[in-house]
């Protein structure tokens, strides 16, 4: 069954892709929550990981077909991708096909930070731009970040998929609130790191949040639920805090790039305070 998902909003069509599915350490995806808590929504394996998913998101705006996330890095290595748990169900370039689409079809790409579970696609095992019609947007914050690592950051960040495409300048850097094409941009979410992005698609009255990994899943949409592997976990809690109610107020549609099973939720008021992620279809 395929996991590709479709949502008309507004004027854009907007379809949830999948890059396969992977698994982390469940205690660093729930920070400080006890697992007697957390394996209530995400069950962990014999290793202690929890299952997850690579969703990048496709929308179709004005005749263009963008890109959010290029999917998993895929020159790990065996014992690489072991570690991780990972499978390719499916992959990016599938989901592209089953809606009729080549990588050359792609005119822009927004990466929301530069992890390989996240970017990894943005270059061919050749060092090739693996979109070559597309320009890649950026925050300039993270991609300063990325090509100056430190001991808490490095292991996220792998040289082969990032400095080709500095090098050949087909990054678009971008400081702060962004507008890229007229109803979509981006918008600072940090926490996770300081240089991550969102992304916001206005249409027809609908609005559509691509979240990062403000909210990997809909399981980590409670204020505490903050992962251990955040570099400013009280500044994912203060950006939560800012955004959470303007979303709920305006009925926004929430994707998260990892949820291992829905494609498209919207924020809730929870039984005990606080918001729920409650899941649209998928």
């Amino acid at each position: 069954m395929s996991w590709i998902k479709h949502l008309q909003v507004g004027e854009a069509d907007v379809y949830s892709l999948t890059d396969g599915q992977f698994r982390l350490d469940g205690g660093a995806m729930f920070g400080s929550v006890p697992r007697v808590l957390w394996e209530r929504v995400s069950p962990a394996d014999e290793l202690n990981r929890i299952r997850l998913r690579i969703n990048p998101l496709l929308i179709r705006l004005g005749g263009e077909n963008i890109l959010v996330e290029t999917g998993f890095w895929d020159q790990g290595g065996e014992k690489f991708e072991a570690m991780y748990g990972l499978d390719r169900d499916e992959t990016v370039f599938r989901g592209l096909s089953e809606v009729g689409l080549t990588p050359d079809d792609i005119g822009l790409v927004i990466n929301t930070h530069l992890h390989f579970d996240h970017a990894g696609r943005n270059v061919t095992p050749a060092g090739e731009p693996t979109f070559p019609n597309a320009r890649y947007v950026v925050q300039r914050q993270e991609l300063h970040d990325a090509t100056h690592t430190h001991e808490r950051s490095r292991a996220s960040y792998v040289a082969e998929y990032i400095e080709p495409l500095r090098d050949a300048g087909l990054y678009e850097a971008v400081d702060g609130e962004h507008e890229l094409r007229p109803g979509l941009g981006v918008l600072p979410l940090p926490g996770h790191n300081l240089g991550q992005q969102g992304v916001v698609l206005r249409s027809g009255g609908e609005t559509l949040v691509y979240t990062a990994d403000l909210v990997p899943t809909l399981a980590h949409v409670p204020l505490p639920y903050i992962m251990g592997y955040d570099l400013y976990p009280v500044t994912t809690l203060e950006t939560r805090k800012r955004y959470y109610g303007e979303w709920f107020e305006s009925g926004a549609i929430l994707c998260t790039p990892h949820d291992p099973g829905v494609a498209f939720a919207r924020l809730e008021e929870g039984k005990k305070g606080g918001f729920v992620g409650v899941a649209l279809n998928g």
